[in-house]
């Protein structure tokens, strides 16, 4: 058995991202899993120059090691396209060059929390090639996945059954961009199957990337090697979203230049994670013998910034600052 912990350098690590690693580490701990350190840093534009560095401090810093890695997923580019050219060849991806713009247009209703929209197959069988795309719009086209017209189910072990109407809530979806770097679903695939991931543990603001794994891993003929996947309630914001700067400053590297200690972040992301009886301060021996993924809340953990109620059962502010 073996998971991964697979931060992005588009960002630094905060809170809620730590909560979500403990949990997988300590599930990791108790039940035998290696565990892999995988960097996603594909998202060209959006990584952050050093952040990479910044999240292995900040997980060693809090004790969260690992078995193997850390693996970048840049240099694997080799490794997508094969993926791509195998799809294009069994007619499960095509060319498209719609511009975002042009898909938000066409499509009926916006899809997730960044409003983008389900693709409404405006590029399917437009083009008999990749070649013929590229000379009729004098530009790179992307490639997408054609999605099947099927359900998708799966039970998620923490959530229980899944079902998504693939056609009708997933659409096409990009598989490599026209800059020929692998999308995320792609690259998330070819990794975990290529690196025997089987356990994912992981937010629920990605639990609509489940059917498109799903699809993906079927369409290369890899089947047998689909994870088992738990997603995790949140920490947001009081607005109800995601954790972000919106909400103030909630790196994991702010509380540590401010002198907070390790054993009081574990305290705190203890309790996010339903330990019970931790004080003041914790260790992860101590949250390793005592988590239950069983009692884990499925409500989020709202985190209201400079509300001293936000942090610590009534009080947690007071606790993360140790006054």
């Amino acid at each position: 058995m073996k998971t991964r912990l697979a931060p992005s350098p588009t960002g630094a690590l905060h809170l809620g991202n730590a909560r979500t690693f403990l949990i997988n580490w300590l599930l990791a701990r108790q039940q035998g899993w290696k565990i892999l350190l995988r960097i996603e840093d594909l998202d060209g534009p959006r990584i952050k120059l050093g952040a990479d560095q910044q999240a292995i401090e900040d997980l060693q810093w809090l004790g969260l090691d690992w078995d193997e890695g850390p693996i970048y997923q840049s240099p694997r580019q080799g490794e997508y396209r094969l993926a791509v050219e195998k799809l294009i060849a069994d007619g499960c991806a095509y060319p498209c060059v719609c511009s975002r713009k042009e898909v938000d247009r066409a499509a009926s209703a916006p899809h997730a929390e960044d409003g983008a929209a389900v693709y409404p197959g405006t590029c399917r069988n437009r083009f008999p090639s990749i070649e013929a795309a590229r000379q009729a719009c004098g530009r790179e086209p992307a490639i997408r996945f054609r999605v099947p017209d099927e359900i998708i189910t799966w039970t998620d072990e923490f959530r229980g059954p899944q079902r998504s109407d693939a056609a009708k809530d997933l659409g096409d979806f990009v598989i490599a961009k026209a800059d020929g770097v692998a999308a995320y679903q792609l690259a998330v695939v070819v990794d975990d199957a290529a690196m025997g991931i089987t356990q994912v543990v992981r937010g629920d603001d990605l639990i609509d990337s489940t059917p498109r794994q799903i699809i993906l891993y079927r369409a290369l003929g890899w089947s047998s090697r689909i994870p088992i996947y738990r997603h995790l309630p949140l920490v947001i914001g009081s607005d109800g979203r995601r954790l972000a700067k919106r909400h103030g400053d909630t790196r994991v590297s702010y509380y540590r230049r401010l002198g907070i200690s390790k054993e009081r972040m574990l305290a705190l992301l203890g309790r996010w994670c339903g330990v019970p009886g931790i004080g003041d301060s914790a260790t992860l021996d101590e949250l390793s013998n005592r988590f239950d993924m069983a009692k884990l809340s499925h409500s989020p953990i709202v985190f209201n910034n400079g509300d001293d109620s936000s942090f610590y059962e009534g009080n947690q502010m007071r606790m993360i600052n140790g006054t």
